[in-house]
């Protein structure tokens, strides 16, 4: 009798001692829960018991609990009823995560995003029609296919956690197969993919001649100290020399600007400079937002910078499925944000291994992707301008011209020129749970 006495006072201690540990971080803890369970609600259609599973199934996230307002589209997230966060969904902007100080809503993604989404018949990639039916001798597809069952878990198991594999050879889908609860219409969440479309939408202006790479001067906010001599290319190989910590496992600069900030791109904008530019590489999700805004000031008008990413890239290789979601004050997330099925993900993917050609189009000069894929000062062969390489040998056993999209989690859009590849993978893991490069190396021997 006594030791039932003793549960309820142990069981307020533990509480206590949770909430202690946990009340700094409880606003990014709801603030992640209501955004992520928002965008998979109403953007990928998926149920909550899936979600707090998977997207929410780690600590401390899962300490939240969520409620859906299916007629508001909205979600509030709680952790025993404290630092209530809400998330509120747009059709075609997606979902937008509410600060906590922030009380007006009325007005909150008022501005909506114009498509243009013409469905060519062409067969996929170019199209909405059945792919032709080609088999390439050169591939192993008993081979390949055990090398696409492998990435996923067998019965009972939950380590791998891959949602989607997609591997395209040639222009054909060779290999494609999906977890439960996930198919070819699933919109998927590429994370920190979404700054190589950031990158891809500079890579337009700059063959329109709207901007180059080597001006500086880029904000007013600078102009009177050394980050003006910052380069449009400092900022997109992730070496302007600006502080910035970018670390999920705590308050850092970078889950501060996702789950507290109303305007993401000034989080960055407002760091000193601690490193010279060009010579300081540092990986920082708010630079890849600061050139989001640095796009927004090549236009008049809102509007204008918010369907032009549509307008002249997405829409135009027939990205139909894609949404980028916004902050509150109506820029583009353009380091995390952006949904979209795994099949139009690759697109993506064939638009640089074809050199930026579309289906005999030229959305980018084959100039801007041998840039793209030329390593930043500093980074020991690892990355570009908003793409991760392999030139430096991270995956020992695939082509050092290897270029990928790379995102939290084990996003992945692997480009092999070499092989005529892409491999696209979607889950909630990455390495050493993920073996990439025996995921790799197992998908190109089946290929010779």
């Amino acid at each position: 009798m006594k030791k039932l006495r003793l549960f309820p006072v142990l069981l307020a201690v533990i509480l206590i001692v949770v909430v202690v540990k946990h009340y700094p971080r409880l606003n990014i803890i709801t603030g992640f829960s209501a955004k992520s369970v928002c965008s998979c609600t109403f953007e990928a259609e998926r149920d909550l018991v899936s979600i707090e599973s998977g997207d929410n199934g780690f600590s401390p996230i899962n300490l939240a609990s969520n409620k859906i307002n299916f007629q508001e589209k909205s979600v509030i997230s709680t952790v025993f009823g404290m630092k209530k966060r809400k998330a509120i969904y747009k059709d075609g902007m997606g979902c937008v995560l509410v600060p906590e100080y922030f009380n007006n809503t009325e007005n909150i993604l008022e501005f909506i995003s114009n498509r243009q989404m013409v469905k060519s018949q062409l067969p996929y990639p170019y199209g909405i029609g059945i792919q032709r039916d080609t088999i390439f001798d050169n591939i192993d597809y008993e081979a390949l296919n055990k090398a696409v069952d492998n990435a996923f878990d067998k019965e009972n198991n939950s380590v791998k956690k891959t949602r989607a594999v997609l591997v395209i050879h040639n222009n054909q889908i060779v290999a494609e197969k999906y977890a439960e609860g996930f198919s070819k219409n699933t919109k998927l969440l590429g994370w920190s993919m979404t700054k190589s479309i950031t990158s891809a939408i500079v890579g337009v202006l700059s063959k329109q001649g709207k901007v180059a790479l080597d001006q500086a001067n880029l904000f007013p906010e600078w102009e009177n100290d050394e980050r003006s001599k910052i380069t449009l290319n400092n900022l997109l190989q992730m070496n302007s020399g600006l502080e910035w910590i970018e670390d999920y496992n705590t308050i850092s600069d970078v889950t501060k600007m996702l789950f507290l900030t109303e305007d993401m791109p000034n989080v960055q904008l407002e760091k000193p400079l601690v490193g010279k530019p060009n010579n300081t590489w540092n990986y920082s999700s708010g630079t890849t937002n600061l050139i989001s805004k640095f796009i927004r000031n090549q236009f008049e008008t809102h509007q204008e910078y918010l369907d032009f990413w549509y307008e002249e890239l997405i829409d135009k290789i027939g990205m139909h499925s894609m949404v980028l979601e916004t902050d509150i004050a109506g820029n583009y997330v353009g380091s995390s944000y952006s949904w979209a099925t795994a099949r139009d993900w690759a697109k993506f993917g064939l638009l640089y291994l074809h050199n930026g050609n579309w289906n005999g189009q030229q959305i980018l000069d084959k100039s801007w992707i041998d840039y793209s894929v030329t390593p930043t000062n500093k980074s020991k062969g690892e990355y570009g301008a908003q793409f991760w390489l392999n030139a430096g040998g991270v995956y020992p056993n695939a082509p050092k011209d290897l270029f990928s999209c790379n995102g939290y989690q084990g996003q992945h859009v692997f480009i092999i020129p070499s092989k005529e590849l892409i491999i696209v993978r979607f889950g909630l893991t990455e390495n050493p749970e993920f073996n990439f490069d025996n995921f790799l190396s197992k998908i190109l021997i089946s290929v010779n």
